[in-house]
């Protein structure tokens, strides 16, 4: 088992960083946060039925790892620097960079559900695949997206307005 596991959580440990940079703003909280779902990960892994996909699997436990740890750190809000602030962004690519920094903050205000919804769409998963590891109806996630996304185009739209 150990060497399965391992070889598996290593080959989709982006799964991992993913969740964590969508739901906590600062490294600290986001290692904090991989620790745990590493762990999490470890512990139910025993009752992994191979039904699904690993990675789908991995996805319900670190986003379901996430928001509790969120909920149990919910008065811990440490603001630190942006990363913007530790290097001179290459002029290159710091159009890009800043929006892909306007999408993450539109994103971080959605609803923790939300938010993984648009992240596991964002990853290219499936209707059925989020449905899946969200819970939820296959309608309900389409239903759900198509707000999901008028919300993000909405405030995108805010925020190069001004």
């Amino acid at each position: 088992m150990d060497k399965t596991f391992i070889s598996l959580v290593n080959k989709n440990l982006g799964i991992a960083h993913k969740v964590s940079q969508i739901y906590f703003n600062d490294q600290d909280s986001r290692l904090d946060a991989i620790q745990e779902m590493m762990y999490q990960l470890w512990k139910s892994y025993p009752s992994f039925d191979q039904r699904s996909r690993f990675s789908t699997w991995m996805y319900s436990v670190c986003l379901n790892t996430a928001l509790t740890y969120l909920k149990k750190n919910k008065g811990n809000k440490n603001e630190t620097l942006n990363e913007s602030h530790h290097h001179i962004p290459n002029e290159h690519t710091a159009d890009q960079e800043e929006q892909s920094a306007q999408l993450r903050r539109a994103i971080s205000l959605l609803s923790s559900l939300n938010k993984a919804i648009i992240l596991l769409y964002l990853e290219g998963h499936s209707y059925d695949e989020i449905s899946e590891i969200t819970g939820l109806t296959k309608s309900n996630v389409s239903v759900r997206l198509v707000r999901i996304k008028k919300e993000l185009e909405k405030r995108l739209k805010k925020t190069f307005s001004h």
